[in-house]
C-alpha cells in the first residue's frame, strides 16, 4: 500500500509540474547563422508563439555548421524536458541522403510537434542572360550545353536541393557552383560570373523587384500572388509536370519528451499560426503559413517522411555527399 501511495504521489507532482510548464525559459535552437532565412522565420515564430504559451521567455540559440546537423545533434541529445526545442527547414528531410555520418535518426529521435510555413523558390537568371523568359531559357540551355554554371549556397542549401532537382528533371547538364551561403552566390549571379540560380523567395524577391536578376519561374504547383512575381509562371505549367519545391519549416523537441509539454507545445503553434501579426510578417517574406493537417505531429512526421523518400535518389544520384 504504502509504494502505492508513493507511486500516486510522484504522479501528482509530475502532472503539477507540467501542468506549470513552462516555467523557465524555452531555447528554440536555429541550426543556421544568425541573419538567415531560417533564423528570421524562428524570431518571429517565437514572438508569436510566446503569447499562448502564458508570456513565456523565448531565447533563439544559433548553431551554425555542417547543413544544420549539428543544431539538430544538439537538441537530439537535449534533455527531453520541453525547454530545448529545434525549428529547422527542409534538411531534416535531405541530411540523411546528404550527410554519410548523421549523428542522429530524423524518423526516430525526435519528437514532431508541426510545419510552420512554405517557402516558394524561384529560378533566376544573370541579368545579362539573352533568354526573357522561361521557354528561351530553355532553348538557351540547349544551346549551352556542358557550359552554363548553376549557382547554389552550399551543400544542403535550398538553391543546392532546388538545383539538384531542376537538373535531374530537364535532365541538362551544368556546372554546380556552390557558394558559402546566398550572399555571395548572388553577388556573382547579379556579376554574371554565373549563370541561374534556384533560391527562396525570401532571398529573390527584391533583386526581381529591383531589376538585378531575370526571373523565369516559380517552383509551386501554384502562381504566386506577391507582386513582384504573379507574372511568373509555374514550372510545373511550364512542361515539368509535378515540380513542386518549397522551403518549410517544423518545430521539433528530443525524443521522450513528455506528452502533456508536447501538446501544450502542439496546441500554442497552432495558436501562433494564426497570430495576425506573424502572418503579416510572413507574406512580406513570400513565404505561406501552413493552415492543413501537417501542423498536427503525426502529419508533421508522415510529411518529413514522405520528403526524405523524394528528396534521396535525387541526392543519391547526383552522388554529392558529405562526411
Amino acid at each position: 500500500m504504502k509504494r502505492i501511495l508513493l507511486t500516486a504521489a510522484a504522479a501528482l507532482a509530475v502532472t503539477g509540474a507540467l501542468a506549470e510548464y513552462p516555467e523557465k525559459p524555452i531555447t528554440i535552437v536555429v541550426p543556421f547563422s544568425a541573419g538567415g532565412p531560417t533564423d528570421k522565420v524562428a524570431r518571429d515564430f517565437a514572438e508569436a508563439v510566446r503569447k499562448p504559451l502564458g508570456g513565456a521567455t523565448i531565447v533563439i540559440e544559433n548553431v551554425g555548421g555542417a547543413g544544420g546537423t549539428l543544431g539538430a545533434a544538439k537538441v537530439a541529445k537535449a534533455s527531453p524536458d520541453g525547454y530545448t526545442l529545434l525549428l529547422h527547414h527542409i534538411g531534416m528531410a535531405t541530411s540523411p541522403a546528404l550527410y554519410r555520418n548523421l549523428q542522429y535518426k530524423t524518423l526516430d529521435d525526435f519528437e514532431y510537434l508541426g510545419l510552420i510555413n512554405e517557402v516558394p523558390m524561384t529560378l533566376i537568371g544573370k541579368p545579362t542572360l539573352p533568354a526573357s523568359n522561361y521557354a528561351e531559357l530553355l532553348k538557351w540551355l540547349d544551346a549551352n550545353k556542358g557550359k552554363v554554371n548553376l549557382a547554389n549556397a552550399g551543400l544542403g542549401a535550398a538553391s543546392h536541393l532546388c538545383g539538384l532537382l531542376f537538373q535531374s528533371t530537364l535532365k541538362a547538364d551544368m556546372t554546380t557552383v556552390p557558394y558559402k551561403g546566398t550572399g555571395p552566390a548572388m553577388t556573382d549571379l547579379i556579376g554574371g560570373q554565373v549563370d541561374i540560380m534556384c533560391d527562396q523567395t525570401t532571398n529573390t524577391t527584391a533583386q526581381i523587384e529591383g531589376g538585378k536578376v531575370k526571373a523565369y519561374a516559380v517552383t509551386t504547383p501554384k502562381r504566386l500572388t506577391t507582386p513582384a512575381l504573379a507574372k511568373l509562371p509555374t514550372l510545373d505549367e511550364s512542361g515539368m509536370k509535378g515540380f513542386n519545391v518549397s522551403i518549410w519549416h517544423g518545430l521539433y523537441a528530443p525524443k521522450g519528451t513528455p506528452k502533456a509539454v508536447l501538446d501544450k507545445v502542439n496546441a500554442a503553434l497552432k495558436t501562433a499560426l494564426h497570430d495576425a501579426d506573424f502572418l503579416k510578417r510572413e507574406e512580406a517574406l513570400g513565404a505561406v503559413v501552413v493552415n492543413d493537417a501537417r501542423t498536427s505531429p503525426a502529419e508533421h512526421k508522415k510529411w518529413v517522411s514522405s520528403e526524405i523518400d523524394k528528396w534521396g535518389p535525387v541526392i543519391k544520384a547526383a552522388g554529392q555527399y558529405a562526411d
